[in-house]
């Protein structure tokens, strides 16, 4: 007698919703766990920049930054530096060193402009840059990647100029000259101050090398007033303050100018370099500091 055949188990249904879709499920939930965990834990920092770039608001470093510090290196560039030691600054997120013919760069990702730049200067380099033809062509600087730097479009429209920090009347050369145009060397800066004072500050410090017997060294930075900041083009931070602190190793003199980036400000008397300290927390002049103690 023939045997009756099983009847089949009905098909199960193979719609995305009764299989795959838990799996997803499981899978997304797994992995933000692991996304919250790792941002907790201080772990994956580049995500959490990322999302502070991308995000909605910018911490600038402080007037008086509390935390650890983090020593310059510039291994490509040390002859912008007195001798005695490289800098120290407040520890950050997204500092990179850049070195150019004439000067070198600490650039901050995370404001999107220069925090210190250094010089050296002496009567032969300006001399021989008296005269170049200035170069007015603005660049965003290919070498800080496209989320930590500034763009020609942040500043149009802004009322802002492209503040020098290395100025473009220091420069030696028509290269040097041309470098200095690199948006890794500005900062958004107040145009009647920019023309007016601190044009001043520029060419005082030029003329005091000049008459110096040998190398100056020149710091020039950028503070932010946490509480008090402002953006260009949605991403790019406004200093509340620049500064430009003048060496001579010879005479074993140092001064700082102390600026608000504003349009009423005017020159002032110079500041000292323990007082420069104090408002900056920057160790610009290990050597003097600890000549000092």
């Amino acid at each position: 007698m023939p045997q009756k055949k099983k009847p089949r188990a009905p098909a199960r249904s193979r719609s995305r919703s009764s299989f795959r879709l838990p799996g997803m499920r499981r899978l997304v939930v797994l992995a933000f766990a692991a996304l919250v965990a790792a941002l907790q834990g201080g772990g994956w920092d580049f995500l959490s920049d990322w999302l502070d770039l991308e995000g909605f608001s910018i911490t600038a470093p402080a007037l008086k930054p509390t935390g650890q510090q983090v020593q310059t290196r510039f291994a490509n560039c040390p002859q912008f530096f007195a001798p005695g030691g490289m800098p120290a600054v407040p520890s950050a997120p997204r500092l990179r060193e850049l070195c150019f013919d004439s000067f070198a760069v600490l650039h901050s990702g995370q404001t999107r402009t220069p925090l210190i730049v250094a010089e050296r200067l002496n009567r032969r380099m300006l001399q021989q840059g008296q005269g170049l033809a200035r170069s007015d062509r603005f660049y965003a600087d290919a070498r800080v990647p496209s989320f930590e730097r500034a763009e020609l479009d942040d500043y149009r429209g802004s009322g802002y100029s492209r503040g020098h920090l290395a100025p473009a009347g220091d420069m030696p050369t028509p290269a040097a000259m041309a470098q200095s145009f690199s948006l890794a060397n500005m900062v958004p800066q107040d145009q009647t101050h920019n023309a007016g004072p601190w044009a001043s500050i520029e060419a005082d410090t030029r003329a005091y090398a000049m008459r110096a017997a040998g190398d100056v060294y020149v710091i020039t930075g950028a503070v932010f007033v946490q509480g008090q900041q402002r953006l260009i083009g949605g991403r790019v931070a406004v200093p509340t303050h620049l500064f430009k602190l003048v060496y001579d190793p010879r005479r074993n003199r140092a001064w700082a100018h102390w600026q608000e980036n504003a349009p009423q400000t005017q020159v002032g008397r110079p500041i000292s370099y323990a007082e420069l300290v104090r408002r900056t927390n920057m160790e610009l002049l290990p050597a003097l500091h600890k000549a000092a103690q």
